[in-house]
């Protein structure tokens, strides 16, 4: 199968996939890794998807200001861009 990707989007893409394997902890060779199970596939490309979507969100509870006793739940939401 001919790729047409260019040679630095190729390498780019090798790099990151490299990076997300390493960050879930799957070991990947030079070349084929067909060898792989499918959790450890799946966990590497979902470690990409996870680090290319472009919205974070994360949330925690404050003690409220204004009534005591009481905690508010906080959200925020972040739009990544280029």
């Amino acid at each position: 199968m001919k790729s047409s990707m260019v040679p630095e989007a190729k390498d780019a893409m090798e790099r990151f996939k490299n990076e997300a394997a390493s960050e879930v902890g799957v070991s990947l060779k030079q070349g084929y890794n067909g060898d792989l199970t499918s959790r450890q596939a799946g966990s590497i490309g979902g470690q990409m998807v996870k680090d290319m979507k472009s919205e974070r969100k994360t949330s925690f509870y404050r003690n409220d200001r204004t009534a005591l006793g009481h905690s508010v739940k906080i959200t925020y939401i972040a739009h990544l861009t280029a």
